[in-house]
């Protein structure tokens, strides 16, 4: 057995259920405090993973059997899945996929020159609790050049495939005061939807690493 990804697996639930008495709380009060309108859709994009990892926990930031960590800044991700009602989401699968700090895919159709990293697992599968809250630790991507777009740049983003009851939605979480997003020609297309795709900052609490961030993002289905 693998002690280290048990205390990983305990620590990430933990975590969890810590940030979701504080954090989460306030990302509630900001969906009852705004009109809420559905998160805006995205292209599933061409690095949807062919072979999913057998590692397909919270924690991207180690692999099952290898002993190293991935490169890069380690960010928390948490935020809750909610209908246009406020109402929670609860059971909802949310797939996630991303490049590494290099702005690389483990992908056989990712052809940028930056290296792999053995030790990040760049994929995700996990399902909403009963109040619809989500939690993942991750590394911040890296920016890449599209290969749909020559000369256009992607700007770091996370992949999100999320199956509710009724709704799918397939979208991008974006980072607040990158400069590459409004380089971005698929961040561009958001017009004024740009600011619900965008995920917040936090202060950070004790539960988190120190030097690591932690980000706020809520999704809205239509009917949930």
């Amino acid at each position: 057995m693998d002690h280290r990804r048990s205390r990983s697996r305990r620590e990430i639930l933990a975590m969890a259920f810590a940030l979701g008495g504080n954090v989460l709380t306030k990302s509630i009060d900001s969906i009852f405090a705004q009109e809420r309108r559905p998160t805006p859709p995205q292209t599933l994009g061409p690095y949807y993973p062919v072979l999913k990892p057998l590692d397909r926990d919270a924690d991207l930031t180690l692999v099952t059997g290898r002993l190293g960590c991935a490169q890069g800044q380690v960010i928390h991700v948490t935020g809750r899945v909610v209908n246009l009602k406020g109402e929670p989401v609860r059971g909802a699968q949310i797939e996630i996929w991303q490049a590494n700090m290099h702005g690389r895919y483990d992908h056989p159709s990712d052809s940028h020159n930056a290296p792999l990293d053995p030790n990040f697992q760049g994929y995700s599968i996990q399902s909403t609790d009963e109040q619809g809250r989500y939690h993942f630790k991750t590394i911040k991507p890296g920016a890449y050049p599209s290969i749909m777009n020559h000369g256009n740049i992607r700007a770091p983003h996370i992949h999100f495939d999320v199956f509710g009851r009724f709704d799918r939605l397939v979208t991008q979480m974006y980072f607040s005061g990158e400069p590459l997003n409004d380089q971005d020609a698929v961040f561009r297309m958001l017009g004024q939807n740009k600011a619900d795709a965008i995920s917040q900052v936090l202060p950070p609490t004790k539960e988190i690493e120190r030097g690591a961030l932690l980000l706020s993002w809520d999704i809205v289905l239509e009917s949930g």
